[in-house]
């Protein structure tokens, strides 16, 4: 496609790179020797180098022996976490809520949260990640990071049935307040934080005022097998079941991790009225040794949406989408007992595609084509461990490395050139949080935000 002409200059051109694309089956290829032409924070273009080697341009990347991607999506984190990242190791699920996160959450205050996302927002953009998803608590320091770094987000305020109806009241409150700001790089979603928190009164209220408001739901939900075992033993139902007959599945809703999703569960979802999405980390499954991973194989049977996460840093120790992604072919592979299935392509299908989709983003980012956001990496593949290329997917998603994004780009708007970061000055946010801490971990209060006894 040649570029559109405009009578002024192009904000950015980068040229002599190679791009992913997506045909009109959004089966994924690649085109070498390329250029992409950016206006207005959108593609323009994706054209040859050649055709536009004579466009004027603002600014220009020579981006040879690199690739163009979509930027990748994280569909489920808690990014102030990253304050705890490594606090709460080698424990099982019941002990690393109780003993450790939940007490220390208890102590957050809100310049602690804006701290964590600000290191969190700049791990994302030096590791390619473009936008997130995120339920939190303070969210509204979180919006304002995300504002000031210029990524792109889905944010919630999340509650417990715990807080009484303000929880609820609040989390309604930041979505409605924040909806479509930051010249509408964020996003909002309604945030119960899971159906072993939230009674169903509160989650048959969140999904009326979801409907009413046009508001998606993001929650936890069938996390493991034990919690699904421990809903049919209490309730009789499970997650998913809990989900269903509180009106949550007739939402635009977006479920972090699933691995205790059921056969049962399956036509649940398949005949759910809203889109339907399940985020996966697989990091955090190995972490706690869970039994299974998400199911991705039989809810992509069905048409469910499966998008890549990491789950915040103290679980995952990382916010490394790129990790997720090989980990996410690799663990499925074994799952599914079939060395045929989710192929690198297939990945990369998930970290694009699909999870823009999941997130509620798919008409404006998640592939490079004419219209959409400019949100866009690049990747240098001129490393040892990334050559010879034999298959430019297999090497994207199991050679190549976080580490190898040299450029991140969002709206059109370089966040990161040359793995110089633009938008955070990490040493200063290192440095406050670090004198931080010792009030952060205090767990001599014995306090705790809630209770997990599932």
């Amino acid at each position: 496609m040649t570029p559109s002409s405009h009578g002024k200059p192009a904000d950015l051109v980068i040229t002599g790179c190679t791009v992913l694309v997506h045909d009109d089956r959004e089966r994924i290829g690649f085109e070498e020797d390329a250029a992409i032409v950016v206006r207005d924070g959108a593609v323009d273009a994706v054209t040859t180098a050649a055709a536009a080697a004579g466009l004027t341009a603002a600014d220009r990347i020579d981006a040879r022996g690199q690739v163009a991607l979509p930027g990748l999506i994280n569909c489920h984190t808690h990014a102030p976490m990253v304050a705890l990242r490594g606090l709460a190791e080698d424990l099982p699920t019941v002990e690393w809520f109780n003993d450790v996160v939940w007490p220390v959450e208890s102590n957050l205050t809100e310049r602690d949260v804006t701290l964590g996302a600000r290191l969190a927002c700049a791990e994302m953009i030096r590791a390619g990640v473009t936008a997130f998803a995120d339920s939190y608590f303070a969210m509204d320091a979180v919006a304002a990071v995300v504002d000031a770094c210029g990524m792109r987000a889905q944010l919630g305020q999340a509650y417990f049935s715990s807080q009484g109806p303000e929880g609820r009241e609040a989390s309604l409150e930041f979505a409605l307040r924040h909806r479509d700001t930051a010249g509408g790089r964020i996003t909002t979603a309604l945030a119960p934080h899971a159906p072993y928190t939230v009674t169903d009164a509160d989650l048959a209220a969140t999904a009326e005022l979801a409907r009413d408001h046009g508001l998606p739901v993001h929650l936890h939900a069938a996390e493991n097998r034990d919690q699904t075992d421990t809903s049919l033993a209490r309730h009789g139902a499970t997650p998913i079941q809990v989900l269903e007959r509180t009106g949550i599945l007739g939402t635009d809703v977006l479920i972090a991790h699933g691995t205790g999703i059921t056969e049962a569960d399956l036509p649940l979802l398949a005949r759910a009225e809203g889109r339907t999405a399940v985020a996966t980390a697989p990091r955090g499954y190995l972490k706690f040794a869970w039994p299974d991973t998400t199911p991705v194989r039989a809810l992509r049977g069905i048409g469910v949406l499966v998008g890549l996460a990491t789950d915040g840093a103290a679980s995952n120790n990382s916010l490394d989408v790129w990790e997720s992604m090989a980990l996410t072919s690799l663990i499925q592979k074994s799952a599914e007992g079939d060395p045929r299935w989710l192929t690198s392509r297939q990945a990369l299908h998930h970290a694009t595609v699909q999870s823009a989709r999941a997130v509620g983003l798919g008409g404006s980012v998640g592939r490079i084509a004419p219209g959409l956001r400019a949100d866009l990496i690049l990747v240098d593949l001129t490393g040892p461990h990334t050559r010879p290329v034999h298959d430019l997917a297999a090497t994207l998603v199991h050679s190549a490395r976080s580490a190898d994004v040299r450029t991140t780009i969002v709206d059109g708007r370089v966040l990161m050139r040359d793995r110089v970061l633009l938008t955070v000055d990490v040493p200063a946010v290192a440095r406050e949080l670090e004198e931080r801490l010792p009030a952060l971990t205090d767990r001599g209060h014995g306090r705790r935000v809630q209770e997990y006894d599932t």
